[in-house]
């Protein structure tokens, strides 16, 4: 096939138009579909078009699940970590109608770590000298800029790590209220995250250790505890 010969969408069939084509591994993705893919989908061109209708079913799954999703806290800035400890799923989105824009919904589970980092910018500040030309001032004088960004590893079929920035535009001064509030904001998303993969790592360790059984006090058969800690004959509190 030559260059400029029409080229049709392997997921909806539409013809895709000269600038519109999504190139796949092995087929072709118009704009309209391509844009259902997740953000955080690394090297789309490495994918076939198998991978790519597995991977848009379960961005479609996601926005059925997302209809249920209820957030019972909600940190950050302008991007926001919306947690629903109900269900132990979380979100991240900068959008306040995001059941609209589709996010990927993480199982507390696939969180495997958080990482927060302060960029800082210096550019020199020059004068206009001799001749019309710039030059230093004596001493040098700089300009800073600050932003603080969150990474999240995950443990995904389909992407590693979620990353965003914190603050929705730079700050100049290190000494400002903004920066101090966007570092607390900041750290605050880092602390529940790291905290989270920490209490389920706590939970898979407890859950792997093996069951011994006990006497039920209500009872007196010999029994082990169920989930809720009670005997698996009569129902009674084992106790702690």
């Amino acid at each position: 096939m030559g260059l400029f010969d029409k080229k049709f969408c392997d997921f909806c069939g539409d013809k895709i138009g000269l600038l519109g084509n999504r190139k796949l591994a092995d087929g072709n993705m118009c704009k309209n579909c391509a844009s259902n893919i997740t953000p955080y989908l690394v090297g789309r061109k490495q994918y076939t078009v198998s991978d790519m209708k597995e991977h848009l079913a379960s961005r479609e799954a996601n926005k059925l699940r997302l209809a249920n999703f209820n957030a019972t806290r909600s940190l950050g800035l302008d991007t926001k970590v919306h947690i629903d400890d109900s269900q132990n799923i979380l979100l991240v989105t900068s959008s306040r109608k995001y059941k609209e824009e589709n996010p990927d919904i993480l199982e507390f589970t696939q969180v495997t770590g958080c990482i927060l980092d302060t960029k800082e910018d210096k550019n020199e500040i020059k004068k206009e000298g001799a001749e019309g030309k710039m030059e230093s001032y004596n001493p040098p004088r700089y300009k800073y800029e600050y932003d603080f960004y969150i990474t999240i590893n995950v443990n995904h079929p389909w992407f590693d790590e979620i990353r965003f920035k914190v603050n929705s535009s730079s700050i100049e001064s290190r000494a400002s209220a903004e920066y101090r509030e966007t570092e607390k904001q900041a750290k605050e998303i880092s602390d529940c995250l790291q905290n989270l993969h920490k209490q389920v790592r706590e939970e898979a360790i407890e859950s792997a250790k093996p069951k011994t059984s006990v006497i039920c006090p209500g009872c007196g058969a010999s029994t082990i505890a169920d989930a809720n800690g009670c005997c698996e004959y009569c129902g009674g509190a084992l106790g702690r």
